[in-house]
C-alpha cells in the first residue's frame, strides 16, 4: 500500500541483515523502472524528509543523494513497499537520466522484449545528459565543448545556421534532408538549453501549461 510520513513507521519494514532494504525505482509519469538501489533506516528518513532520493551505497558503506554531482536528482513523489514489507517502490520525477552511461534507465541491456519497446524513447533525455555532462566534465577534441568554449555568441551562430539550413530542406521537400538538418537544430538548441540552464522538464512544463491552457477555452 501507498504510505506517508504521517502514517508510516519504518519498524514495520524488514531489513536484511546488514540494515538495509532493496528500493526498485519508478519513473512517476511514464512508470518505466529506472534503477535499483539499497536505502537504510537513515536514507529512508532523510528521503521521506527532503522528497529527495538518498540511498545507501553498499560499496562505499555510506549515504549517497542521487545527482549530488550530476545534478540528475529524482524527485520523489511516493514511496511504497511490498506485501512482505521488505522492498520498497519510489515514485520519482527523474532530472537528468538515472543511470550514470547516461541511459535513461540502468536497465537498458534488452535479452528479450515481446512488446517491442523501442531503446530510443529517451534518447533527448540521454542527448541533453550528454551535453551536460561534457560541460560539467570537458573532453580535450570534443565538438560539444568546442561550443561551450566559444561561448554564447557561438552557440547562437549555430543555431542560426542550422535554422536556416532546415528551412532550405524543407524548401528542397527532401525527408532525409530535413531529417538530418533538424537533427543538428535540436542538438545546437540542447547545447544552448544547457548552457543558459535551462532543462527539458521546464520546456515540458511550459508545453504542458499550454495543452491546459487550451483545454481550458
Amino acid at each position: 500500500m501507498t504510505t506517508t510520513p504521517m502514517n508510516f513507521n519504518v519498524n514495520e519494514l524488514v531489513f536484511n541483515p546488514e540494515g538495509l532494504i532493496p528500493v526498485v525505482v519508478q519513473e512517476a509519469n511514464t512508470k518505466e523502472v529506472l534503477m535499483l538501489a539499497y536505502m537504510n533506516e537513515e536514507a529512508i528518513q532523510i528521503t521521506l524528509r527532503d522528497k529527495v532520493a538518498t540511498y545507501y551505497s553498499r560499496s562505499r558503506k555510506a549515504l549517497w543523494k542521487k545527482g549530488e554531482t550530476s545534478g540528475h536528482i529524482q524527485h520523489v513523489l511516493g514511496l511504497s513497499y511490498d506485501c512482505d514489507s521488505d522492498a520498497l517502490l519510489l515514485s520519482v520525477k527523474q532530472i537528468g537520466v538515472a543511470c550514470h552511461t547516461n541511459h535513461m534507465s540502468c536497465f537498458f541491456n534488452q535479452v528479450l522484449d515481446d512488446q517491442k519497446v523501442t531503446q530510443n524513447r529517451y534518447v533527448l533525455e540521454e542527448l541533453y545528459a550528454t551535453i551536460e555532462e561534457r560541460k560539467n566534465h570537458p573532453i580535450e577534441g570534443s565538438y560539444t565543448n568546442y561550443l561551450f568554449n566559444k561561448g554564447i555568441d557561438k552557440i547562437l551562430k549555430k543555431v542560426g545556421e542550422e535554422t536556416a539550413e532546415v528551412i532550405i530542406a524543407s524548401k528542397n521537400h527532401s525527408i532525409p534532408e530535413m531529417t538530418l538538418e533538424i537533427s543538428d537544430l535540436v542538438y545546437h538548441v540542447m547545447v544552448l538549453m544547457v548552457n543558459e540552464g535551462i532543462t527539458l522538464p521546464i520546456i515540458a512544463d511550459e508545453l504542458s501549461k499550454r495543452r491546459q491552457l487550451k483545454a481550458g477555452k
